[in-house]
């Protein structure tokens, strides 16, 4: 069985990027797996964290791209605080970009998670043309 949990928040400080999680953090230490996927069906982008004994599955839901988009603009590596445990997401710019530029104009994802990605992201995909 998968184990998901949702980012509750982002929040941007003039050198920091950091993403919260509010639900019961793992007993054992987790460590970025440096590895994103996105979850069309949830409209998600999902980070994977890993404890040493699972793959635990963190959702970026719609209400934090704006936080997203605002990753791609700038250069450090945004934090993921959970519980008493901040870790720094690595590759989490490459993972964005490979799946932002993947998903525009590919009806693959679905039409409504496409068209959502496009609008947040538009300015970002709009850079790197």
């Amino acid at each position: 069985m998968r184990k998901l949990v949702e980012v509750e928040k982002g929040t941007i400080t003039e050198n920091q990027i950091q993403f919260s999680i509010l639900a019961n953090e793992p007993f054992e230490a987790v460590e970025a797996a440096g590895k994103m996927l996105a979850d069309s069906d949830e409209c998600a982008f999902v980070y994977v964290v890993d404890t040493g004994t699972e793959y635990i599955y963190v959702h970026f839901k719609q209400h934090t791209w704006s936080v997203l988009a605002e990753v791609l603009k700038r250069t450090e590596v945004p934090l993921l605080q959970w519980g008493e445990q901040i870790m720094p997401l690595s590759a989490f710019h490459e993972e964005m970009w490979l799946l932002i530029e993947n998903i525009e104009g590919n009806d693959n994802y679905g039409e409504v998670f496409r068209t959502a990605v496009e609008e947040v992201f538009q300015e970002a995909l709009a850079s790197r043309s």
